[in-house]
């Protein structure tokens, strides 16, 4: 016999009970939070409605366009200004004064000079 009883259940779980039974397992309650970034997309996050309001995130990133979304509408965050790459050029002049860079300019041409006999 072709088909059979077991093409009757190909696609089910067993022990699944009857298709569309809602009431299996214990659904926690939860609380809906809507967030929109700066061009207006919305993504709503699900919480426990047990977690205190001082745990759920002022600020998520927005899978889609990837910025800031924040819970109001009419003042969404700001996107991150992206700081450029510094260059080790950069990173010297934080540390040290123009003074400091001539002065360590200076015994580096001496060592030089005096390497080279002049």
């Amino acid at each position: 016999m072709a088909g059979g009883s077991a093409s009757a259940i190909r696609g089910t779980r067993i022990g699944s009970g009857p298709m569309g039974e809602q009431d299996h397992g214990h659904h926690a309650e939860r609380i809906d939070v809507t967030y929109w970034d700066a061009y207006g997309n919305s993504i709503v996050r699900s919480y426990a409605a047990d977690v205190p309001a001082d745990e759920i995130p002022e600020i998520v990133d927005h899978p889609k366009s990837g910025l800031p979304a924040g819970r109001d509408k009419d003042n969404p965050p700001a996107p991150v200004k992206l700081e450029p790459y510094k260059t080790h050029l950069a990173y010297v002049k934080e540390r040290r004064s123009d003074e400091e860079g001539a002065e360590l300019l200076e015994d580096a041409l001496k060592k030089l000079r005096d390497k080279r006999g002049q």
